[in-house]
């Protein structure tokens, strides 16, 4: 199963190329997190005189001077192109990388419920000869269990899971994700876990775009035919979250591929959202009303009795509408003798669960976040997801620590 696609930024260990003037203009974006709205070419949302600087209206959101938007687009920054996602004018050979490169300006109702409906999950299949270099260390093939529907209202049961929507070169596409503890702010998180290549191309791309996560989409599960007409509130009743910032590992960004390459192993990834719409100064996991911890060092997989992994499949058989779960003893699959062993369990889901959370009994015997689903074959009858070890814990310390003051 192919990797799905977010577009964020994470942090690279890479300096060279940080200080041209349009990681300025970035930079200037993010840090003033900018607000637009969805309006067609050639409205105009800054109001007022021109201005050096933005301002905040009254509602919070940031409204962008005129003059603002000019030296912008000197940098090669169009917020009025940026708003259609306008990736025919990106340079597909040379995606933004790195973290100084992130920018997710809020764009209000881009995300509508019909736009949510129709994204798709362009996965593809592991190939084979992807599982040629494990020696001798992946388990035999687990026998495949069927998706169960998750019972509605799914916030009744997994408030912490949600859908990703995001566009790319290839058009809209979808992710599952997790709301997960934030240490930094012990019951305020907006911290959210997904798989890497829900942020990140890959070594042959870089972040998407317009990234947003839905908790509890379409929670009363409605049918493909139910939806067309549904209002926003039915199909994101706990708002929509536009992703602020998001770090994924070194391995994904320089090894992942479009079946998961030598990189799924390393496949996760913390994104940091925030309100479309305001919260009420309510933080993602006091509107939820849960967080899952992260056992990073999960025990060894013989010593795990069971995973369930939780997400919103997508391709053939299903619609990416409806939430689904598997659950399942883990064996181990290697795709490469020097990189970790990943989980492997029997499961049905197809593309667009991936990066859905994987739960398991932690330390402390309650449910804990242990992997994500990141790969499965062509046949749909097992998914893969990677054991979170030190290089998941930096990144997500990292999130953590770089909203801890806010």
């Amino acid at each position: 199963m192919r990797p799905i696609r977010p577009a964020f930024a994470a942090r690279r260990g890479r300096s060279a190329r940080r200080r041209s003037p349009v990681r300025a203009a970035v930079g200037l974006s993010a840090v003033l997190a900018l607000t637009v709205t969805a309006c067609g070419p050639g409205e105009d949302n800054a109001g007022g005189p021109p201005s050096a600087s933005a301002s905040q209206s009254a509602d919070g959101k940031i409204t962008i001077p005129d003059d603002l938007k000019d030296r912008l687009k000197e940098h090669g920054v169009d917020l009025d192109k940026w708003k259609n996602g306008a990736w025919k004018n990106w340079d597909k050979d040379d995606w933004l990388r790195e973290a100084g490169d992130y920018i997710n300006p809020i764009i209000e109702d881009l995300w509508d419920p019909d736009r949510m409906r129709d994204a798709e999950q362009p996965d593809k299949p592991v190939e084979e000869e992807d599982l040629s270099g494990d020696q001798g260390k992946t388990d035999p093939t687990p026998a495949p269990v069927k998706a169960k529907a998750v019972n509605p209202p799914y916030h009744g049961s997994v408030p912490e899971a949600g859908k990703v929507f995001f566009d790319g070169p290839e058009g809209s596409m979808v992710c599952s994700a997790t709301v997960v503890k934030d240490p930094a702010h012990p019951g305020k998180s907006n911290m959210v876990w997904t798989a890497g290549h829900c942020v990140h191309a890959g070594r042959n791309g870089g972040w998407y775009r317009n990234i947003a996560f839905v908790p509890s989409y379409n929670d009363a599960g409605k049918s493909a035919a139910e939806l067309p007409g549904a209002k926003r509130e039915q199909v994101a009743p706990y708002g929509v979250w536009w992703g602020d910032w998001a770090q994924t590992s070194e391995q994904w960004i320089s090894q992942g591929g479009p079946t998961g390459g030598q990189g799924a192993p390393y496949d996760f990834a913390v994104l940091h959202v925030t309100p479309e719409k305001g919260s009420g100064g309510k933080s993602l996991e006091e509107t939820v009303g849960s967080a899952v911890p992260v056992e990073f060092n999960a025990p060894a997989v013989q010593q795990v009795s069971r995973i369930t992994a939780t997400g919103y499949p997508a391709a053939p058989p299903f619609d990416g509408q409806q939430q689904f779960q598997c659950a399942d003893r883990p064996g181990r699959l290697s795709l490469n003798a020097t990189d970790p062993t990943m989980y492997r369990i029997g499961c049905t889901m197809t593309g667009g669960s991936s990066g859905g959370g994987w739960l398991a009994t932690g330390r402390d015997g309650k449910p804990a976040l242990v992997s994500n689903t990141s790969i499965g074959p062509v046949t749909a009858g097992w998914l893969a997801g990677p054991r979170l070890g030190q290089e998941a814990r930096g990144i997500y310390d990292a999130v953590s620590e770089k909203f801890a003051g806010q």
